[in-house]
């Protein structure tokens, strides 16, 4: 009869408990699925709230026909050219924020990481707030280079309504007109306004979750509790964002609604538009922007956290205390 030494068990137990573990994930295959799940969460999101922002964008453009607010905008666009206007630019908006989700949380999880990796996870962990705004940051000029173009058609289709059929025909017809420069005359402005907005973003929803971890238990919560974290934390992250970017927004409202005189640089344009708004004119549509934002960035936050669960995405590496 044979006997197993205490060395043996302990050996066994180790193995079984490893192998009843979910296998981690590589780095391409952790994350690509980050990117999927920013991809699908962002393209939902910003493609369900069209109608908000093709009202949103109509006061900025012309505040002295839309002066009714967010429900009076919408009863405006309506009855003068039709409910399917509501829904103008939907394509690019879809498309853009597919692209650009993919490179916003896939970006940031991975600049994340190699932030810590560069620094160590102590003094990762103690200057973590730093961690967030540089991985979001760096994530968000790499997504705007991809969101530009789609977002400069989706303006030009909301800002002129018979400029083109959709996504296919104005990209084509700006490329042709204007040629590809016109795609990024705005991307100083994105950059001005996508950058701190999702610097707001990120650095507020985490810092909202942590609080709320501290106090409660993330182990022992339900699947449905952890979206509703997430829900709330996204919320509040979204109505930071919309105060901080909101003046940018504007400005790229006004710059891809029409093309540039002949010889006007981009930084003259911003200038002179920048005069002519002030600022109290550089918050026209806030309200519409905060209900678009606030919402969009929680239900963002939700569906990516879901969405990591599905597809297994748990090698992350977490610095909140």
């Amino acid at each position: 009869m044979s006997t197993s030494s205490p060395s043996d068990a302990l050996k066994q137990a180790k193995e079984a408990a490893q192998a009843s573990e979910p296998k981690q994930l590589s780095s391409v295959g952790l994350y690509s699925r980050f990117a999927f799940a920013g991809a699908v969460c962002c393209s939902i999101t910003h493609g369900g709230f069209t109608p908000v922002d093709v009202v949103k964008t109509r006061i900025q453009l012309d505040p002295q026909t839309y002066n009714r607010g967010l429900i009076g905008g919408f009863r405006q666009v309506i009855a003068k050219e039709g409910f399917g206007a509501v829904w103008t630019g939907v394509g690019p908006t879809f498309a853009g924020y597919f692209l650009q989700g993919a490179f916003k949380f896939g970006g940031y999880e991975f600049f994340k990481q190699q932030t810590i990796g560069l620094v160590g996870y102590e003094n990762a962990k103690n200057n973590r707030t730093a961690v967030y705004l540089t991985s979001s940051a760096l994530a968000e000029f790499f997504a705007d280079i991809a969101l530009c173009p789609l977002e400069a058609t989706r303006i030009r289709l909301v800002s002129q309504p018979d400029f083109a059929t959709g996504l296919l025909s104005g990209f084509s017809k700006i490329a042709k007109q204007e040629g590809l420069g016109a795609f990024y005359s705005g991307f100083g402005p994105i950059l001005f306004k996508q950058v701190p907005y999702t610097m707001a973003k990120f650095v507020v929803y985490e810092k909202v979750a942590e609080a709320i971890y501290r106090r409660y238990d993330k182990s022992q919560m339900s699947n449905g509790t952890q979206t509703g974290v997430n829900l709330g934390s996204g919320l509040i992250a979204g109505f930071a964002a919309a105060i901080v970017s909101q003046p940018a927004d504007t400005m790229l409202s006004k710059i891809n609604k029409t093309k540039a005189a002949p010889g006007e640089g981009t930084i003259s344009r911003l200038a002179k538009i920048g005069k002519e708004l002030g600022l109290r004119g550089s918050y026209g549509g806030i309200g519409a922007r905060l209900f678009m934002v606030g919402g969009l960035t929680a239900g963002q936050f939700a569906i990516y956290g879901d969405i990591k669960k599905a597809l297994g995405a748990t090698g992350g590496v977490e610095i909140a205390k």
